[in-house]
């Protein structure tokens, strides 16, 4: 760990920002948007399949990998971030648990109001974001959703929530902008989603930094982001079109993509 008391530490975290940066500016720019429009074109489920496994492992290295290996350097700025930012926010612990909890069983009922909408029209899926393409198309591909539902949910939060606001805090010292930035890296990340995608993903990553912050906890953004993603990855699929009961080893084209309403 780099030592908060050290002259060049803060020379250090900025030149490891600047890396970061770099490196999602490239993902997404590049990357991400040329993979999600050829993954777009793919009509077999064993193309589509090797793609999500691509993603899988991108993700395993570039995200969770990345995560880890800040946090070992920048460990020593994650508790002094949280308490200033819990001091934002003084909720009791009982109120806290009590909100998170409500807005998890709304997020539910909403979750099941729509899916018995969208099953009378299954082509008005309501969704954030250009993400019709990677619904799960058969049982091979659910299973994918899952792991990929999974790793987003631990990488992603260990990342943006965690790791790069200790990262921009010790760089900085500015808590305000230990939130912001984050933020919005978290926003741009999906911009292969398109306009909605890139708002819709800023709204929800605001969402999850308040409940590590309120929780103080950062198991509580763990579980409600795999849970918010296994809804599109493994849900909908399967509660709409019935994905887990298509064999992808028999059925091994498919139809054209499924459209999907973009709503923020």
């Amino acid at each position: 760990m780099l030592d908060p008391s050290w002259p060049w530490t803060p020379l250090v975290l900025w030149a490891l920002l600047a890396g970061l940066l770099a490196l999602l500016v490239v993902r997404t720019a590049r990357k991400d948007r040329r993979e999600y429009q050829r993954f777009k074109r793919y009509r077999t489920t064993l193309k589509r399949q090797a793609m999500m496994r691509k993603w899988l492992l991108d993700s395993l290295w570039s995200i969770g990998g990345v995560a880890v290996v800040l946090l070992l350097l920048v460990w020593q700025f994650v508790a002094p971030l949280l308490a200033e930012l819990r001091a934002w926010f003084p909720l009791d612990t009982a109120v806290t648990w009590a909100v998170i909890g409500g807005a998890v069983v709304a997020f539910g009922v909403l979750t099941g109001l729509g899916i018995l909408s969208a099953r009378r029209s299954p082509e008005e899926v309501a969704t954030i974001g250009d993400i019709a393409a990677m619904l799960p198309r058969n049982r091979q591909e659910i299973r994918l959703g899952w792991l990929l539902s999974i790793n987003a949910g631990v990488s992603e939060e260990l990342l943006f929530r965690l790791a790069l606001p200790a990262l921009v805090y010790g760089a900085s010292g500015s808590a305000v902008l230990a939130v912001a930035l984050p933020l919005v890296l978290f926003g741009a990340l999906h911009l292969y989603q398109g306009v909605f995608g890139i708002v819709g993903t800023a709204v929800v990553g605001g969402l999850l930094f308040f409940a590590y912050v309120a929780t103080g906890t950062i198991l509580v953004p763990i579980v409600l982001h795999a849970l918010f993603d296994l809804r599109s990855l493994v849900l909908i699929p399967s509660a709409v079109y019935g994905a887990h009961r298509i064999d992808g080893r028999e059925q091994k084209f498919i139809g054209a993509a499924r459209s999907a309403t973009r709503t923020s």
